[in-house]
């Protein structure tokens, strides 16, 4: 990797670490259902001109989208409500755990000593954050999270088996896919939809330009080139810099507090999933979104 290819790798990172930031912000304007909505729409509208329709591939680009747009993107943004960016962003990090089980599950990947201590201490780590609940950590909001961490670790089985398409083409159909499937969710659960984007100021609108144009079409658009040029083992240990970069704007954009517990669990959890990063699973996320 060249000093550019590491400051692309980085600029990623810190997009993707505070995008929890910028959720957490963008819902004080728009419910996280309608968020996921309107950023879905945004992102489809913006992609789909430029791709070619997945042909042979649409039932696994819908059971995709359910999954990523019906679960984990809901999942991710209501839990963030009530967790801290900082907590919210280590907790997302069992996906690394989660995606080695499912490969040990669906391609008999063996997982090792190694691997299987390192899964064990990372979510020790979660348990540790929250496990002493207080006015800014609601435990099942951090299972939210963690929910949401498994069904992103089960989306890369499905990548696997919707083999070379390309992320434009990934990415404007899940989210042309997501965007009824999110809207429903939001009639059935939320209310208000239309006075919210009637009401929205100009902070609103900068948080969901962000999450579709920096974290879903640029951040993809930097980070798909790395990862089919380079190899695993010089691209995922990346991935443990996104809490880095959340904790970091939680504690200085919204003046989260760095408590034990968040200091101690997320060690605990980033040491954990860098155990399993440098055994090198055969399926480690290729990414991780928010």
């Amino acid at each position: 990797m060249t000093p550019l290819h590491m400051l692309q790798a980085l600029t990623v990172m810190a997009i993707w670490g505070f995008n929890f930031v910028v959720a957490k912000v963008a819902m004080t304007e728009f419910s996280p259902l309608l968020l996921m909505t309107l950023r879905f729409a945004l992102v489809a509208a913006i992609l789909l001109p430029f791709v070619k329709p997945p042909r042979g591939h649409w039932r696994q680009m819908a059971l995709y989208s359910l999954v990523m747009g019906g679960l984990h993107f809901p999942l991710v943004f209501m839990g963030v409500q009530q967790v801290d960016a900082s907590t919210a962003s280590i907790a997302i990090q069992l996906q690394v755990p989660f995606a080695s089980m499912f490969a040990a599950i669906f391609f008999k990947d063996r997982l090792g000593w190694r691997r299987a201590l390192g899964m064990a201490v990372a979510f020790a780590g979660v348990a540790v954050i929250a496990g002493v609940p207080d006015e800014r950590t609601s435990v099942p909001h951090v299972l939210m999270i963690v929910g949401a961490a498994l069904a992103f670790a089960f989306s890369n089985i499905q990548l696997k088996w919707l083999g070379g398409i390309d992320w434009k083409t990934l990415n404007a159909y899940m989210a042309l896919f997501a965007v009824p499937q999110l809207l429903a969710l939001s009639l059935v659960f939320e209310s208000g939809q239309m006075e919210q984007i009637r009401n929205a100021d100009w902070l609103g609108l900068a948080c969901l330009a962000y999450l579709a144009l920096l974290a879903t079409i640029l951040a993809y658009a930097f980070w798909y080139p790395l990862v089919r040029r380079f190899d695993v083992n010089q691209t995922v240990p990346f991935l443990l810099l996104v809490p880095v970069f959340g904790v970091g704007g939680g504690v200085l954009t919204l003046g989260e507090p760095v408590t034990w517990q968040l200091v101690v669990g997320g060690l605990l959890t980033l040491g954990g999933v860098g155990v399993i990063i440098v055994r090198r699973p055969r399926l480690t996320p290729a990414r991780s979104t928010t």
